[in-house]
Order: C-alpha cells, then sequence, then structure tokens
C-alpha cells in the first residue's frame, strides 16, 4: 500500500489519520464527559491533562488532514450510491471538520477565558474555575452532541455500506494485506 490514495482505496497517510482521529475523539467524548461530572477534585484535573492534549492533538490532525487532502493526496473515486447518500455523505464528512474545529476553537476560549490552563498544568495554584462562567462552554457542549450524531451517522452508513450492500466500503478504509 502506498502513502497516497489510488481511485479504489484510500493510502496509508489518510487511512492512519482517519483511525488515529477516530480513537483520540472517543478519547476526548469520554474524558469530557468524565470531567464534566466532577466537581473540583484533583481527578478532574489528571483528566483534563489528557484531555486538553488530545484535543490540541486532534486539531492538528485536522488541520493536517485538510491540507493533505488540498496539496497532497487525492480521495478515491466514490462507490455507486443514490445522490442524496453521496450528498449526505459529504455533509457529514464537511460538519466533522466544522464541529471538531469548533470544539478546538471553544475548548482554547475556554482556557484562556477562564485562566485554567496554568492551574491545570502547575503553572499556578488554585482551584478550578466553573466553566460554565464562560460562554465557550455551552458551544464546547453542544459540539460534542453533535460529534456524537455524526458519529453515529458515520458508523452508521459504514456498517449499512458493509453489512448490507457488500461493497467493501470500510475495507477501502484498512490496511491491505
Amino acid at each position: 500500500m502506498t502513502a497516497k490514495s489510488t481511485t479504489h482505496r484510500y493510502g496509508n497517510v489518510a487511512i492512519i489519520i482517519h483511525w488515529l482521529s477516530a480513537a483520540l475523539i472517543l478519547a476526548l467524548m469520554g474524558s469530557g464527559f468524565r470531567a464534566s461530572d466532577l466537581g473540583e477534585s484533583d481527578t478532574k484535573v489528571a483528566i483534563l491533562q489528557v484531555h486538553i492534549p488530545l484535543g490540541i492533538a486532534i486539531l492538528l490532525l485536522t488541520i493536517a488532514r485538510i491540507g493533505w487532502w488540498m496539496f497532497a493526496d487525492r480521495k478515491p473515486d466514490s462507490l455507486p450510491m443514490a445522490s442524496w447518500q453521496e450528498r449526505s455523505s459529504r455533509a457529514v464528512h464537511i460538519l466533522f471538520y466544522v464541529v471538531i474545529l469548533g470544539m478546538a476553537a471553544s475548548g482554547i476560549g475556554m482556557m484562556i477565558l477562564s485562566g485554567a490552563g496554568s492551574i491545570i498544568f502547575d503553572e499556578a495554584s488554585g482551584a478550578l474555575p466553573d466553566f460554565w462562567d464562560y460562554l465557550p462552554r455551552r458551544p464546547h457542549g453542544i459540539g460534542v452532541r453533535f460529534m456524537i450524531a455524526l458519529f453515529m451517522l458515520h458508523v452508521g452508513a459504514a456498517l449499512y455500506h458493509q453489512v448490507i450492500k457488500k461493497d467493501g466500503l470500510i475495507g477501502r478504509m484498512w490496511f491491505s494485506q
């Protein structure tokens, strides 16, 4: 398999970015919901010490993915499907980018406005602020719910193609033998 995609399969770079992004997004959602459920505690700080760098990593991966598709590679040809499915697929992928970038912006905004970054990463002492006191917290919470919906649509569509249509869609986004 090559780094770049062919007309029928995604290349290794796209595959690695895709699956690494999926794993990081799941970890971000889990750690974010867990931290949100906690009050002021050392556990919340420890979770945020992981959550924030993971958020930065997914932001950088998303920027790399956009750059990869714009400047270095071309996506494989679409599989035959109804036009509404093709449009829906494109819309879900674009919305993934929008939500990821929005989540990163709101997360960075919360850290800057609240000053919590210095507390979380031991540069200053003190209690964590109530993040709900800062405007970016609400879009961050709404964004994760959109991310869950997009994730479910994406996985559901992939399983539909794999199990019902049996057109090998998932195999195109996995490493070849």
